[in-house]
């Protein structure tokens, strides 16, 4: 059986808070491939020694190099820390990868107790 993907992102103001909701669930989250926008994969991977394949930063292109990855059917799930008080210069990308999931029935979680509601139902 092929082992499922999720991927990991997270807004400037949420790095630290995805990074321990990773470090937390690192047992878990070592049974599926994880990949993640630039900097969030990188702190993750530190954090965790976990691998986690990177992208581009997302005001770069990471959030819309995922959500094409969402489109192929190759990512499974996306934790998506976003701020919500914070304006984004990409957020035309954001709600992009948003869109995406919606349309291909992918599990998204925005938050702490989303993403842990997400990772108990792969």
């Amino acid at each position: 059986m092929e082992r499922k993907t999720i991927a990991l992102v997270a807004h400037d103001m949420k790095k630290p808070e995805i990074v321990k909701w990773a470090t937390e669930n690192k047992d878990v989250l070592s049974n599926y491939d994880l990949c993640g926008t630039g900097t969030t994969a990188k702190l993750i991977a530190e954090a965790t020694g976990l691998d986690v394949k990177p992208y581009l930063s997302g005001p770069l292109g990471g959030d819309l190099e995922i959500g094409a990855k969402v489109a192929e059917g190759k990512i499974n799930a996306v934790i998506f820390f976003w701020d919500p008080l914070q304006a984004q210069p990409h957020d035309p990308d954001i709600k992009a990868l948003l869109r995406i999931t919606v349309v291909y029935d992918v599990p998204i979680a925005t938050n702490r107790s989303t993403a842990d509601c997400v990772l108990k139902s792969l």
